[in-house]
């Protein structure tokens, strides 16, 4: 039976389709990957990459690249995101999802099926977003998560995204299901902060799971603790 990812495909260069768990960084998943690479099959040093950041909180795809293949990360990056995943209203948090603590609370009992309905379709097309201050971007050579730990607060200019595809799933008040599809750079927590400020009330992201990148789809991802094993396992076998 061939082997589905031989190690001479690992070394030379392969893009893998991986499913990050939650509470893992996109980091984690790419040292994880690349020690057991290394560990495995005797590598020095091996080059491993990700196209495209998940929060920890987040699940999801995450294309990892190894060898030659990191040279497509960023075309990767590019491809629109898919999404699936739940934002609560009538509270907001500093990260603008559920890793924070809720900083403040708004009623809900005012918004109505026609309300909800009208702030999703103002976010369609091409839009304006504020990124979150618990971010990866960097300023003055430092992310604006560490700042935003330290308390230090700092202006960031609005970027432009493209939305294009935002549906409700499931309503159940104060929880809203949606579906979203998106360009790069996109924040989804920014979005439902900005849905809640919409709805004249509050909202952060409580759930998030990345379903495709291009048509690249969740369902055809490793488990990581399977690819893990199954790169263990090539410890055994010859390098062809």
């Amino acid at each position: 039976m061939e082997d589905p990812l031989p190690s001479r495909s690992l070394i030379d260069g392969t893009s893998l389709l991986v499913n990050k768990p939650q509470g893992w960084t996109s980091f984690d998943v790419v040292n994880k990957i690349r020690s057991s690479l290394k560990h495995s099959l005797g590598l020095k040093n091996i080059k491993v990459g990700h196209a495209g950041t998940l929060d920890p909180m987040a699940t999801g795809l995450l294309i990892i690249c190894t060898g030659k293949s990191t040279k497509k990360l960023a075309e990767y990056q590019g491809l629109p995101k898919e999404y699936i995943g739940t934002i609560t209203l009538g509270a907001t948090t500093p990260s603008y999802d559920s890793e924070t603590e809720p900083d403040a609370q708004f009623s809900t009992e005012h918004i109505s099926e026609e309300q909800l309905e009208s702030a999703r379709e103002s976010f369609l097309g091409d839009i304006e977003q504020l990124p979150p201050m618990f971010s990866a971007i960097k300023v003055d050579g430092q992310p604006l998560y560490k700042k935003a730990r330290q308390g230090i607060m700092v202006e960031v200019a609005p970027r432009p995204v493209t939305i294009y595809e935002f549906e409700y799933t499931k309503i159940e008040m104060p929880n809203i299901e949606f579906r979203v599809k998106c360009s790069k750079g996109t924040y989804i927590r920014s979005l439902a902060f900005d849905l809640g400020k919409k709805l004249n009330s509050g909202g952060y992201l409580s759930s998030l799971c990345r379903t495709k990148i291009g048509n690249f789809k969740l369902e055809e991802a490793w488990d990581l603790e399977a690819l893990v094993e199954h790169i263990g396992n090539l410890a055994t076998k010859p390098t062809i």
